[in-house]
């Protein structure tokens, strides 16, 4: 995130309402979120962690294939702006059963947002959404 006119002065509630194929978004900074209040208490901030669930693992695959500036990663830790798709990489070997178990949907998408231009990042997303 960046300090002033960076990601953080996007309305990322906005997501949920705007007319894109969003089906969940997951933020500890949503007062949706299960664990909103803990994260509220614990944190000074909310983190860049992002994940979105594009409702089909179809869906997750066009969604990543139209992104430009954020790269595919296994590992969230850089300041790149970084996804992945969890049902096709870091859980790939569990049954269905388990990754329904540990809350990995066939469209979810996790996203690390780096330190690039906020409207980039977000023009990059938008972009990618075109494509579900």
């Amino acid at each position: 995130f960046q300090a002033e006119g960076g990601i953080r002065d996007y309305d990322v509630t906005g997501v949920q309402t705007c007319a894109l194929p969003i089906y969940q978004t997951y933020w500890p900074g949503l007062p949706s979120h299960p664990k909103h209040d803990v994260a509220a208490r614990q944190m000074s901030d909310f983190g860049a962690m992002i994940s979105i669930d594009l409702g089909s693992y179809a869906a997750a695959g066009r969604f990543m294939s139209g992104l430009n500036l954020c790269s595919l990663a296994v590992s969230l830790g850089n300041v790149d702006t970084l996804v992945q798709h969890p049902a096709s990489m870091t859980h790939r070997m569990l049954s269905d059963e388990g990754r329904t178990a540990s809350g990995i949907t066939p469209g979810l998408v996790r996203l690390s947002v780096g330190i690039e231009d906020a409207d980039d990042i977000v023009a990059d997303l938008r972009n990618a959404l075109t494509n579900i």
